[in-house]
């Protein structure tokens, strides 16, 4: 989005203007790229007079890279994924919501209100779900897509024009669906093998990128492209003949949420931020925006109809279970940390 600050620039300003950013009228938000309207926050403003300034990131590992580098304090609110709140949670970075202090609480759906990543909801609420998978240009390539063998093991009319996310999380959890092996195994077999095969892997792969992953299927520059659901639908939206894949051997579920961050020099306007995205009618723009689902109850009567027939919301009948990215242990997360840093070199 054009009225986006891009992460570099803007967490520079942003760290420079902490003091002023506690100013009154004022919420500091650290969100994904391209995931929200501007038309909304400017309701926002004009409903509650209260001014956002915006920084983006791409992925939950760079947000909480810059987090750890000086941005507790500064940001008022971010938006991390479902297992992203488990880290953040352990890593004392998230503030305690009291019981009253949000009005609309109880509009979250039953299913996403006492999530395992956040107990009771102590300091998120539900932003938006969806799938992670991969979409493929029909225009390169007519054979069966439904399998991670696309991503891993490619045939040779993709090989080299594929872009992985720069999502350690999404790479590092589908490439475990690919294999058969535990998301946090610590078998050295298992670890070992799964090193080789990114590595043979990656051979075939023509990038790594998550600010581009639409862009680069409606293009052509890339003929396979591991996305969200809502960026493959877009992508289709945008002329790109592409499909998107719910492979057998499974794919990813996620849950993304706004948390309060501990030491947030807004906290009162944060609040009332997350309260209005608690009304129906607010995160339904978001749905309509994004193309994902909401976590709240009520929103069906605002949502585009369309929303619900994307092929990008509806598995076919054979495909693999959708899992959530899990929060291994210190040690075995080292290890996962090694390999995600061979893999990009």
């Amino acid at each position: 989005m054009k009225h986006m600050m891009k992460s570099g620039v803007a967490a520079l300003a942003l760290a420079i203007g902490a003091n002023a950013a506690a100013a009154e009228g004022e919420l500091v938000l650290y969100h994904w790229f391209e995931y929200i309207p501007q038309e909304l926050l400017d309701k926002f403003t004009e409903e509650t007079g209260i001014n956002v300034t915006m920084d983006t990131y791409d992925s939950n590992e760079s947000m909480l890279a810059s987090l750890k580098a000086g941005g507790i304090g500064t940001y008022d609110v971010s938006v991390p994924g479902d297992y992203m709140v488990s880290i953040m949670a352990g890593e004392g970075m998230l503030d305690t919501i009291a019981d009253g202090e949000l009005k609309n609480k109880g509009n979250i759906a039953e299913e996403w209100a006492d999530p395992g990543f956040d107990p009771g909801r102590q300091s998120s609420i539900p932003y938006q779900w969806g799938s992670t998978s991969f979409a493929v240009s029909r225009d390169a390539y007519e054979g069966d897509i439904q399998t991670t063998d696309i991503l891993f093991n490619p045939p040779a009319e993709l090989q080299g024009r594929i872009n992985m996310l720069d999502s350690q999380g999404e790479v590092m959890a589908m490439a475990a669906l690919h294999m058969g092996i535990p998301q946090c195994s610590t078998d050295r077999e298992q670890l070992k093998a799964l090193n080789a095969m990114l590595q043979e892997a990656k051979q075939h792969w023509a990038s790594f990128n998550s600010d581009t992953a639409k862009e680069v299927l409606v293009s052509g520059d890339a003929a396979v492209g591991q996305i969200y659901d809502g960026f493959s639908a877009k992508a289709r939206e945008e002329g790109a003949n592409v499909e998107y894949a719910f492979p057998t051997q499974g794919y990813i579920a996620w849950m993304d949420n706004v948390v309060l961050l501990k030491d947030a020099p807004n906290r009162e306007n944060a609040l009332i931020f997350m309260d209005f995205l608690l009304e129906p009618e607010n995160i339904a723009a978001v749905s309509n925006f994004a193309q994902y689902n909401a976590g709240v109850n009520g929103v069906g009567e605002f949502l585009d109809p369309a929303l619900a027939e994307q092929p990008e919301k509806n598995p076919h009948d054979k495909a693999g279970p959708g899992v959530f990215i899990e929060v291994c242990d210190e040690e075995t997360q080292a290890v996962y940390d090694q390999i995600w840093t061979n893999l990009k070199k």
